[in-house]
């Protein structure tokens, strides 16, 4: 037995059974959401996709504003991901560029925030954004995390290996300011780090539940994840509702990651071989 040619073939193997029990569940949310609650709980249950999304759509958006909800996931996520990509360059390129008094210790304290369990922020977070009147307000989900730690590590990293400081001492030598310097030279050059970084960070504020189960109190400032939760009751879940607005809140990610996967891929690695 030739085992060159079947280590391969296991590995293969390996990942393929790996990658169809991951999607397993993506495949049943989609199945579901064209079944009604009745067919969901049916032993066996079903395994191929029914006729039953209209309705199931038209349960949704009489439970829930949805599509309200909806819009406001993509507001956030937006606004977050432009601001942490703005807040989150700035950072890096300073703490990779500049020297300042204190730097190693203000980095080792932006990166000690890392450190901390998110649930330890929850409480704080309530009494700061009560504190400054935006409790019930989008910019509560989107402004307090715009500077992130791993955001602010990731670009320095890229920073560091990719962009020599000579680049930025000839930018200055011929005139250019630090803000041009910033936006002309290595705004461009951090492309591949910033289209991983504004990926991750869409999909976390996409899929948020904690931040919006803390902030807001009005239903009709639910994002999608709190507005789909409030249609659950342990009694009567229309759970083929759910279903649908699970997999219609999916899809967006889904595309969004395959055009962009191989982004994220060479955003991740860049840098790791110099």
């Amino acid at each position: 037995m030739n085992t060159e040619k079947m280590a391969p073939r296991a590995a293969y193997l390996l990942v393929g059974v790996g990658a169809l029990i991951m999607l397993m569940p993506f495949y049943f949310m989609f199945v579901f959401a064209t079944h009604s609650r009745t067919d969901i709980f049916n032993l066996p249950p079903p395994l191929f996709f029914g006729g039953n999304f209209a309705i199931n759509l038209q349960i949704l958006t009489e439970k829930i504003a949805f599509w309200r909800a909806l819009g406001w996931s993509l507001y956030v996520a937006l606004a977050s991901t432009a601001l942490t990509l703005l807040f989150c360059s700035m950072g890096g390129y300073a703490f990779a560029m500049f020297e300042f008094r204190y730097k190693k210790q203000l980095f080792l304290l932006v990166m000690g925030t890392m450190l901390l369990p998110q649930f330890l922020g929850m409480i704080p977070t309530f009494m700061i954004m009560d504190a400054f009147g935006w409790i019930d307000q989008p910019r509560a989900l989107y402004i307090p995390g715009a500077a992130s730690a791993f955001g602010i590590f990731m670009m320095r990293q890229f920073i560091s290996a990719s962009i020599p400081k000579e680049l930025i001492e000839a930018a200055r030598m011929d005139g250019c300011g630090e803000l041009g310097i910033y936006w002309r030279i290595v705004l461009p050059l951090l492309a591949p780090a910033m289209g991983t970084l504004g990926l991750i960070t869409f999909i976390a504020s996409w899929n948020n539940f904690i931040g919006p189960l803390i902030v807001m109190r009005s239903p009709d400032m639910y994002t999608l994840p709190l507005a789909l939760r409030s249609m659950q009751s342990p009694v009567n879940t229309e759970w083929g509702a759910v279903m649908a607005g699970s997999a219609i809140a999916t899809l967006p990610l889904l595309v969004l990651f395959a055009i962009s996967s191989r982004r994220l891929i060479d955003g991740l690695t860049a840098g790791a071989v110099k």
